[in-house]
């Protein structure tokens, strides 16, 4: 059975997203190539954020569904930056 719902995307954007992590890339070994002390693991976080956003959002279609998928992936993400965070914290007071 097929669906007979699409998510139109044009090639433009597609192919927008797509340098767009590629330019994070190289912005991603950029930064690792500095030294920022304890910021480069934060730096290297966000990145990779933004970069996972990116893939989510227009090659997933996360913005073309609902809001359960919407809320679902929310909590998923501020769960995740939770426990990262109590990791950090862990580490910081051994």
């Amino acid at each position: 059975m097929e669906s007979s719902e699409q998510h139109p995307q044009s090639y433009t954007q597609l192919l927008a997203v797509l340098l767009g992590l590629l330019v994070l890339t190289g912005v991603t070994v950029g930064v690792s190539r500095i030294e920022l002390g304890a910021l480069n693991i934060w730096a290297a976080i966000l990145i990779a954020s933004v970069k996972s956003s990116l893939v989510l959002l227009f090659f997933m279609h996360m913005k073309h569904e609902g809001r359960f998928i919407r809320t679902t992936f929310i909590v998923t993400v501020v769960t995740l930056a939770v426990l990262i965070s109590f990791l950090f914290w862990d580490i910081s007071f051994r």
